[in-house]
């Protein structure tokens, strides 16, 4: 029995045999189309090869598209379990000709593959085929099929549009005739909603293209678009008439079962079909970057997350199951979709983290709701006030709340339901409009009645498709914008940041097939939608049209390098300041940031370079930027800074950047972990370098940092070479006066110290430099005796005084004590006639030793020495005098 990844893997390489170029799935996110919120049929990627837009090295080309139908008008949730073909996630296998091939090759294909290649029996099928198009009912005869069974559609089911204009064409159909003994008859018949009869391929042939009058042209390029959905095919090839009887389905399911301890073929066996279906779509969503939350695919995730939990609890889990099953489904998939391998990690850990807290708030809603029941008359629906509780209070979507109520036989009262959300919308418009916001904001609440939330793309993307939803101008909706004229637009999904949490918003333009507009700023308004400012250039914006968003990628790069070098700068204070400093306030533009923390003082010249030093050790490490959505308690369990101002709901986005020796989160190692909802860098390296402008104050308590990255950075330290460069050239100009004029100062500076030092000598041989006694001379024990005390003479001029005065004596003894700021510098003299019967070593020895020194040395007419204490000079000169005594 062929398994659906054999099956996969024959479709592929048969069309790659005629000449096909295998393509890739594309992401579930489209890029390329703003009326789908995911990837539902296979020509999705394709859209604009069909309409010439776009061009590629192939004609022809086939896949195995990843399709999700979950939301919005393509929407299986609610029958998914409980029928035999309905599904979240599907694979659709597709061959595709852009102007290449048409219906005489298109259908012989489809016949070749199906009834030699997959083996199944010709009696077996029928095909349909638009009642006018009498091209495509000859090819099947001449394939060989019995005119008998070639059925003709008069209505849209056999009729495809792109939408309401554009690309269209007649499609044909092949249908695969279980057997009489399954209910149902063959297309077009008052039967044809049984499941006998079941549709297993879909050809497109798009030769038209219709206006908006209603009339066609054929178009010039005449194209094939195909689609089979892998899990039918599967199920007929492997004898069943159910999808989840294939291969691949029950490996899923026994790993529920397994994990379940829960017999899979019993009468829980919907509970494990629903698990293993959300499996895989949830898996499938998460790998292409689609995170749970309150809005848009996120929301829809969430959904389908929380359906499959409360189906894991019914069977009995109590603790999270989704996760364990991951491996399972990377053993079934992996091959085939390698990006599931590659976020294997992210996808446990956010199937985890989102089941660890819907099991609390499942047991407080399924608590709530068993109470109202109790309340209701047997077999009573529901009241909408209750069913809006569980979701305004406990988190409980309504569909939820209904998927329960299903299995007793009950409903809920959705008219109540919308009463009670309208109600709560008007208390929130009347809150809002009191704080004295703008005077246009009751258009914003308006709008955000009947649209839902704007979709933002722009964590992983600067580029994408928008449907514009609503404009504005002068506070009220228009239909259109002319061109020159600025309003606001509001589009389903963008790309565009709009300014929140300190970050300015994006700015760029928008392209549409005739005329395109500039986009000068994005604002958040109520409801969560997103207020493009726009200005047409040319043609007239109107409502309904389909553009694309290009985000300036220049401004972005600039700004989100700004925005996470405040996270590093912010990390850097707290280092270096304490534990105190926290965020209040900042700014991320394109040309500069601004961080204002909570400090007393202004920081010092060294405290400012030690966190611009170390802000740019992070950035030189260029470590990956990484993002997590958690609870806003998980994230402050593991350190995160909150921001100033910001207001959290149940979950956040935490931001991470930065390896140190000791730091935050799990790993003891992340530097800085914050709360934040902004754009950032993908390593820490993208940012350049980081200068800071300086401290100064904000306000009382509050000190303002202003800093520079990247190109302005750069910039800025090429202005300050610029500057010393000019001082640089003016003192390159006089370089030729330098060299004379320093040696005229030396030779000056050096004329003076002669003149000062023949100065002092003079006034101490004068007597007027002394202090304590005179320069007279008197008999000690016969012996001439001058001692001086000197002050402003150091001591190494007194070597020559010394000289001076034996020359001015003739015979006798010298004792200079020069006082040097409390320390004291000693010489002695003795003249030549004198020195066998006394020496100046000791005269200078006894002097010393009163003046706290260890004695001195030299000849016995010149010597020298030093002690601590000129204070004491009086007494060192005694005892000189005691030496000549002796």
């Amino acid at each position: 029995m062929a398994s659906l990844n054999d099956i996969r893997s024959t479709f592929l390489d048969y069309f790659h045999r005629n000449g096909h170029e295998i393509v890739p799935s594309s992401p579930l996110v489209p890029r390329n189309d703003p009326t789908l919120m995911f990837a539902n049929s296979g020509m999705v990627q394709f859209k604009n090869l069909f309409t010439g837009v776009e061009t590629r090295d192939y004609k022809r080309a086939t896949t195995a598209q990843k399709c999700v139908r979950a939301g919005g008008k393509h929407n299986d949730l609610d029958n998914v379990g409980y029928t035999a073909r309905h599904h979240t996630f599907f694979e659709m296998l597709g061959n595709f000709s852009f102007g290449d091939y048409f219906k005489n090759e298109a259908i012989p294909f489809a016949w070749e593959l199906i009834t030699k290649d997959f083996g199944i029996a010709k009696d077996r099928l029928y095909t349909t085929v638009y009642h006018t198009d009498d091209e495509a009912f000859e090819i099947w005869k001449k394939v060989g099929v019995p005119e008998d069974r070639i059925i003709r559609i008069a209505t849209s089911d056999n009729f495809w549009q792109m939408g309401p204009t554009g690309p269209c064409g007649p499609c044909t159909e092949i249908f695969y005739d279980h057997g009489d003994h399954i209910w149902g008859g063959p297309p077009g018949s008052p039967e044809e909603d049984g499941d006998r009869f079941i549709e297993i391929w879909n050809i497109v042939f798009m030769q038209n293209e219709q206006f908006e009058d209603g009339s066609m042209r054929a178009l010039d390029m005449q194209s094939i678009d195909t689609g089979m959905g892998l899990e039918r095919i599967g199920a007929l090839l492997q004898g069943s008439h159910d999808n989840y009887d294939t291969d691949l389905f029950k490996a899923l399911i026994e790993a529920s079962a397994h994990a379940t301890s829960v017999d899979p073929y019993g009468d829980k066996n919907v509970h494990h079909r629903v698990i293993a279906d959300h499996l895989r779509s949830t898996s499938f969503l998460i790998a292409d970057g689609v995170m749970p939350s309150n809005e848009g695919r996120g929301y829809v995730l969430r959904r389908i997350m929380r359906r499959a939990m409360r189906h894991a609890h019914l069977l009995g889990s109590q603790e999270p199951l989704m996760h364990r099953l991951v491996p399972a489904l990377v053993t079934q998939m992996g091959a085939a979709y390698p990006e599931l391998g590659r976020a294997q990690a992210l996808i446990e850990e956010t199937l985890k983290l989102e089941e660890t807290r819907f099991i609390q708030t499942l047991d407080r809603g399924l608590k709530l709701l068993d109470d109202e029941l109790a309340k209701l008359p047997e077999g009573g629906d529901l009241p909408g006030a209750a069913a809006f509780k569980l979701y305004d209070t406990y988190g409980f979507p309504l569909d939820l709340t209904q998927d329960a109520l299903r299995e007793q036989g009950r409903a809920v009262d959705v008219a109540g339901f919308d009463a009670a959300m309208a109600e709560q919308k008007a208390k929130a418009r009347a809150a809002w409009a009191g704080t004295g916001e703008s005077k246009d904001a009751a258009i914003w609440f308006d709008l955000a009645d009947g649209i839902e939330p704007t979709d933002f793309l722009g964590y992983d993307t600067e580029l994408a498709e928008g449907q514009v939803l609503a404009l504005v101008v002068d506070g009220k909706a228009v239909d259109k914008i002319d061109a020159g004229q600025t309003g606001w637009m509001v589009v389903n999904q963008t790309p565009f940041y709009a300014e929140s949490g300190g970050q300015v918003g994006d700015s760029g333009s928008y392209l549409k097939p005739h005329g395109n507009g500039v986009i000068g700023d994005t604002q958040k308004m109520p409801g969560g939608l997103f207020a493009h400012q726009v200005t047409p250039e040319k043609a007239v914006l109107s409502v309904g049209d389909a553009l694309e968003l290009r985000v300036d990628h220049a401004r972005r790069t600039a700004i989100r390098a700004n925005h996470s070098a405040t996270h590093l700068l912010h990390e850097a204070l707290r280092e270096a300041l304490g534990d105190h400093v926290a965020q209040r306030g900042s700014l991320n533009a394109a040309d500069r940031l601004r961080f204002d923390f909570s400090h007393s003082k202004a920081l010092t010249a060294a405290e400012l370079e030690s966190v611009e030093r170390q802000v740019n050790e992070f950035i030189r490490q260029n470590s990956a930027v990484e993002t997590r959505i958690m609870t806003p308690d998980d994230a402050r369990a593991i350190g995160a800074q909150a921001l100033f101002g910001e207001k959290y709901g149940d979950e956040v986005r935490v931001v991470s950047m930065g390896r140190a020796a000791t730091g935050k989160g799990s790993d003891g190692q992340t530097w800085s972990i914050e709360l934040c909802g902004g754009t950032h860098v993908k390593q820490t390296g993208d940012i350049g370098v980081f200068v800071t402008l300086g401290d100064s104050a904000s306000s009382s308590g509050v000190r303002r940092i202003e800093a520079l990255t990247g190109a302005a950075a750069f910039e800025y330290l090429c202005q300050q070479d610029r500057r010393l460069g000019d001082i640089a050239g003016a003192l390159k100009a006089q370089a030729a006066e330098v060299p004379e004029r320093v040696r005229a100062l030396m030779d000056e500076r050096k004329a003076l110290q002669n003149e000062v030092a023949q100065l002092r000598r003079e006034l101490a041989m004068a007597g007027g430099a002394g202090q304590g006694c005179g320069a007279e001379a008197k008999e000690v024990a016969g012996v001439p005796f001058v001692a001086q005390v000197l002050s402003g003479v150091s001591g190494k001029d007194l070597p020559s005084l010394i000289d001076e005065h034996k020359a001015k004596l003739g015979t006798g003894a010298v004792l200079l004590i020069a006082d040097a700021g409390g320390k004291a510098a000693v010489a002695a003299g003795v003249t030549a006639d004198l020195t066998d019967r006394v020496s100046a070593v000791d005269l200078v020895k006894a002097a010393v030793v009163e003046l706290g020194g260890k004695g001195g040395g030299g000849r016995p007419d010149m010597a020298q020495g030093g002690g601590r204490d000129a204070a004491n000079a009086e007494a060192a000169i005694k005892a000189a005098e005691a030496v000549l005594e002796g």
